[in-house]
């Protein structure tokens, strides 16, 4: 049997660019070089896209349960036999229905660790959400699968930025933060940096919530209360290398964060908007904390773009190689911690996939 990692990746919403992203991605043989990719879906989903972007030779290994997997092959696991009608472009609820199916079958597996990770296919939260199945986004929903802290943590090859508030409401933000969850959240970051990235001693930066850092309380008490001591806290009493609170502005503005092997936002668009804007196509969105490895494409369901073979797979290809890299790394730091090596401070042990 392959020692290569098997990796699933969910099909996402079938009107959006996810099957395309997926199918670009797929139709490079080397990957299979690297890891062995099982898609959760449907063959009907996948033919259906491969026509329309040009790629009708593509094919895919047709399994009916991960135990049948071809590990010198890329896969498809039937997740439903049915005929569903495929609305190009379209938000409708039964295309979350059934992204959320993909979803659950490939969460089962992984927590068995019948996959040894979760790459998955963007999807509208809001055609999954409903009364019977409230649903914020992937990221909470695997940490409740999980019965697991986790970490929101957007990264590429020269940034990493976490968010200690996910998706909530921005005027939910302040009353959420509080000194114990910044201080887990910091250590959850730098466990991380250390288990899943090869990060010897990694150097955190902090930002403030507050405009210029609260001016010392003119402008918010947050940073005097709860964030310079979480800081303090954490830095003192948990020996992690975290500084801060810096204002965001001034942060990004001159390039700070280049000095530091990651970055703590408060909340959501206070990190993604500079991440975005310095690495849409190419930014992975990982989820630490988890027992299993998960990554996604950093963008979503991209709509507008269906149909016109214009979406790039970058994103997705990365978000796999990722998951592989992370993977590979876990082992090797499980390993280390059994035979361990002095390795010298600040040194970044690579896992990199270069595709």
């Amino acid at each position: 049997m392959s020692k290569l990692p098997v990796i699933g990746i969910t099909i996402g919403d079938m009107n959006s660019i996810s099957a395309e992203v997926i199918i670009k991605t797929l139709s490079d043989n080397r990957i299979n070089d690297y890891c062995v990719p099982v898609v959760y879906g449907s063959p009907r989903i996948i033919s259906y896209w491969k026509k329309i972007i040009g790629l009708p030779d593509f094919q895919l290994n047709i399994i009916k349960s991960i135990d049948q997997v071809n590990h010198k092959r890329s896969n498809i696991l039937v997740c439903w036999e049915e005929e569903v009608e495929i609305k190009p472009g379209e938000a409708t609820e039964l295309a979350g229905k059934y992204a959320f199916k993909a979803l659950e079958m490939a969460t089962k597996d992984a927590l068995e660790g019948k996959i040894q990770a979760l790459v998955t296919g963007p999807l509208n939260k809001n055609m999954v959400n409903n009364q019977l199945l409230p649903f914020k986004g992937h990221t909470e929903y695997l940490a409740q699968q999980a019965n697991s802290e986790y970490l929101m943590l957007l990264t590429s090859d020269d940034f990493k930025v976490a968010m200690v508030t996910g998706h909530v409401p921005l005027k939910e933000v302040s009353g959420n933060i509080n000194q114990e969850l910044i201080i887990r959240k910091i250590k959850l970051l730098n466990e991380s940096l250390k288990k899943d990235f090869g990060i010897v001693k990694p150097q955190i930066a902090v930002l403030a919530l507050n405009p210029h850092g609260g001016e010392g309380g003119l402008l918010g008490m947050e940073e005097k209360e709860i964030i310079i001591p979480a800081v303090e806290k954490a830095r003192n009493e948990h020996q992690v290398l975290v500084y801060g609170p810096y204002p965001a502005d001034g942060f990004f503005g001159s390039n700070q964060h280049t000095k530091f092997d990651a970055v703590l936002a408060m909340y959501h668009d206070q990190g993604l908007i500079p991440f975005k804007y310095m690495a849409f196509e190419t930014g992975v969105n990982y989820t630490a904390g988890l027992p299993f490895v998960r990554t996604s494409p950093d963008h979503g369901t991209g709509y507008s773009l269906v149909g016109k073979n214009e979406a790039s797979e970058q994103s997705m290809r990365n978000a796999l190689f990722m998951a592989v890299d992370i993977w590979a790394q876990r082992n090797h730091f499980t390993d280390m911690n059994h035979n361990p090596l002095p390795l010298t401070p600040g040194k970044r042990e690579r896992f990199r996939i270069d595709f």
